[in-house]
């Protein structure tokens, strides 16, 4: 175990190392590469900033305004027969927008339900069998510019839903 320890606390700064030594070697400048790409990850993150900030205040709207709890209200019953404990839901449609707001259910969860229990292991299972498609698409088109997204979106948003449900019959079938 501590040699995997040491080797994974050497590793980049070997890795740097050997950059460091290539682009010497090859005579790149590199302090001002260094710069110049310091210069564009800041313009980078100034123009992916109004892309964050909508997608932090629709997150919070759609918690504020009631809309969620509503909605899971409104189809409890269905989930009730099939199965499917109505706490998950926020989670499984908070997931495919933000990473960090997911997770902060996923904990909540966890904390209130334990980690053993059914909703704890479903959660965790759901938790790293999604993916945040809308913050990505968000994020990563609008940083290159890319307007028509919905191909992706549709596919990103059907890989999600099939592992939504995918994390729930595999944990029912496992720890059901």
């Amino acid at each position: 175990m501590s040699y995997i320890t040491t080797v994974s606390a050497w590793l980049i700064p070997c890795f740097i190392l050997i950059v460091l030594l290539t682009a010497t070697y090859k005579q790149i400048p590199t302090y001002e590469t260094f710069v110049e790409g310091g210069k564009e990850g800041v313009k980078l993150a100034f123009s992916l900033l109004p892309f964050l900030v909508g997608m932090i205040v629709s997150i919070a709207i759609l918690q504020a305004s009631g809309a969620m709890t509503a909605f899971i209200h409104l189809i409890e019953p269905v989930l009730i027969f099939i199965g499917v404990p109505p706490e998950i839901i926020p989670l499984a449609l908070v997931r495919p927008i933000s990473g960090t707001a997911a997770l902060g259910m996923t904990t909540d969860l966890i904390e209130n339900f334990g980690p053993d229990s059914f909703i704890g292991q479903l959660a965790s299972t759901m938790q790293g069998s999604t993916d945040t498609t809308l913050y990505i698409l968000t994020v990563y088109f609008g940083a290159v510019g890319i307007k028509k997204m919905r191909y992706a979106l549709k596919v990103g948003l059907l890989a999600d839903l099939i592992g939504i449900i995918a994390s729930i019959v595999i944990v029912t079938i496992v720890f059901g």
